[in-house]
Formats: structure tokens, sequence, C-alpha cells
């Protein structure tokens, strides 16, 4: 009977150290459902501007990028984009008909609720904590052999397990962008443009600045919030894709 209980023993380690291995947690499911690079844009508002004349098509374009990311570049894409839909780009803002301003706050690692937090605040509001690194793929570890049939195959599958969540990672990169574009208005009509601005004053202070003007240009603000999600992405690999969607969403207002 001792031979017996030894070999069942051993049997049943196998058996848990087997489906430790094929259910290994998480990672084997991420590394599949997460193999292909998935990348979506959004924008916070629509925008619709007036239909014009060819003469009109012309655009004073602005692109800052106060990320940490000096090398994400959309100005010459933009530049190109707006260019093949027969647009004219001039360096004079009184002689263009549109502006199109841009500035890119945020270029890097996110949550997967970070994209969403970010779009909801919209023109100029919070990142929603935008930097919270890459979310291990994976499922909770558990010592889910010691109560089967051998605490030596359990041992092995939570190593196994936690090794494999550590190579494979749900990586999503984000990309929060804000625009504003302003568009000359029609002959005789004057814009009246009203602002206020909340501004802290050291702890438990603030201020508060109102201010009016008379315009000739109708302006339109949004958000255009890019991600890109893959197992194990480096930023190298999501800027092309994250660069390509940007544009393509801001030049499509046109």
């Amino acid at each position: 009977m001792g031979n017996f209980g030894s070999r069942t023993f051993i049997k049943l380690s196998a058996i848990t150290l087997f489906l430790s291995l094929l259910s290994g947690c998480g990672a084997i499911h991420t590394s599949i459902a997460k193999k292909d690079l998935d990348v979506q844009t959004k924008m916070s508002d629509t925008i619709f501007l007036d239909p014009v004349g060819p003469d009109k098509k012309v655009i004073y374009l602005e692109v800052k990028n106060t990320s940490d990311k000096t090398n994400f570049d959309i100005l010459g894409p933009i530049h190109q984009a707006l260019q093949s839909r027969g647009y004219e780009i001039s360096n004079d803002p009184d002689r263009a008909h549109y502006w199109l301003r841009a500035n890119v706050l945020s270029a890097e690692k996110a949550s997967p609720t970070a994209a969403e937090s970010a779009l909801a605040s919209g023109y100029g509001g919070a990142l929603g904590g935008a930097a919270l690194g890459a979310a291990i793929g994976g499922a909770t570890h558990g010592w889910a052999g010691a109560g089967v049939g051998g605490l030596a195959g359990g041992l092995a599958g939570a190593l196994v397990e936690t090794v494999a969540d550590a190579a494979v990672k749900d990586v999503t990169y984000m990309v929060v962008t804000d625009i504003e574009i302003a568009e000359k208005a029609k002959e005789g009509v004057i814009i009246r443009q009203d602002s206020q601005q909340d501004a802290k004053q050291g702890i438990g202070g603030s201020r508060r600045q109102t201010s009016s003007e008379i315009s000739d240009r109708k302006k339109y603000r949004a958000r255009v919030v890019s991600t890109a999600n893959q197992v194990n992405l480096e930023y190298h690999e999501a800027a092309p894709s994250l660069t390509e969607g940007l544009v393509r969403s801001i030049s499509g207002i046109f």
C-alpha cells in the first residue's frame, strides 16, 4: 500500500503541475488575446465646419508637444494630410481662413481606464492619472495543486505561473491631444467670446479670471485620445500607428 500511495501521490502531483502549466495563468490567455496590435482613436466632441470655396481653403497650422516624448512628431504628417485634401498651409494667421492648433499633452503607458477618463474630461481637462504603467497579465496566483494532491506540484505550478506572468504584460500606450480650430465668420458677423479661468493661489486659495472679447472667428475645441494595445508592446512599435490614427482624426475634420 505504501508503494501504491507513493505512485498515486506522484501521479496527482504530475497532473497538478500539468494543469498549472496549461492554465499558467492568464499569461497564456493574454499572449493569445493580445497578440495583434489594437489601435483606437476617439474625439471627445464632434466639430462641424462650414463648407467654403477653394480660395478659402487656407490653414494656419500650429502644433506643440508638451509630453515627455520629444520624438513624437505629428506636425509634418498633419501638414501632408491637409495638403492632400486640397488645403494650403500658410504661415500668415491673418490670411488663413482656418487656424488649427494642437498640443500633445501626454504620450505614455496608461491603465485601461485612463483613456476613458481622459476622453471624458474633454479639452483642457485632467488626464485621469494616465501614467499608471502597464498592467501585468495574469490571474491570481494560488496553491491549487496542494489541495488536490501534492505540495511539490503546487509549488512548481505557482512558480511557473509567476515567471510566465512576469514575462507577459498587457501594455497600453496612450496619446492625449487637445485641439482648437478657429474659423473666420462670414462678413458682418461678430463673435463675442466670454472666458473664465480659476487659478489656484497657494494652499486653499483661488482666483477667478473672467474676460470678454469681440472676434471675427468662431472657435471649436476638442480632445483626441489615441491608444495602442498589445502584449509586451514597446513605445517605438506603438508610435507609428498612434501617429497615423491621430493625424487621420484631426485632418478628417476638414
